[in-house]
Parts: structure tokens; C-alpha cells; sequence
């Protein structure tokens, strides 16, 4: 029986525009490593309906999905956004 190894991904927190690197089992949730990366890059917990996370260009829509589920390769890049835009002072 092997067991899978864990996946290095980089994760854009556009709030800060920090890059987060984490090393994550195949079963995390997506939703876990947004809020993970929010919290290291803003130094804050969030309210995770606040921010969108996109793969390739594309919003994930479900976050209970896992790592496996979504097929993040070894060294994916996330980015998680805002989900309302913000004023410009």
C-alpha cells in the first residue's frame, strides 16, 4: 500500500500580494489552505465567504474539495482574492 505524499503549492494572498509556500496532505480542503495562507500572508483570521480562491485562472467553486480531488500537481499556484472589490483611498 503506498501513501501519497504531500504537495508543495504557492498560494498569492492579493491582499498583501505575500506568496505563500505550504506543504499539504492530499486530503486537506482547499477552504483549510485559504484560510492558512490569509492568516500567515495578513497575520488575521478571516471570514472565508470574504475571499474567492482560483486555480489556473479559474474560481474554485466548491472548497470542501481536497487537494486530490482538484488534481493540485506538485507545486501549484493558488490566488486568493477578495470577493468584493475594495475602494481605492
Amino acid at each position: 500500500m503506498s501513501v501519497a505524499a504531500a504537495r508543495r503549492v504557492r498560494v498569492t494572498v492579493t491582499d498583501t500580494w505575500d506568496t505563500i509556500a505550504l506543504e499539504v496532505e492530499p486530503g486537506r480542503s482547499l477552504a483549510d489552505i485559504k484560510r492558512d495562507a490569509v492568516l500567515q500572508a495578513t497575520g488575521r483570521p478571516i471570514d472565508p465567504a470574504e475571499y474567492l480562491l482560483k486555480f489556473r485562472g479559474g474560481l474554485v467553486l466548491d472548497e470542501r474539495a481536497t487537494v486530490a480531488d482538484l488534481g493540485l500537481p506538485d507545486g501549484a499556484a493558488l490566488i486568493v482574492l477578495p470577493a468584493r472589490r475594495h475602494p481605492v483611498r
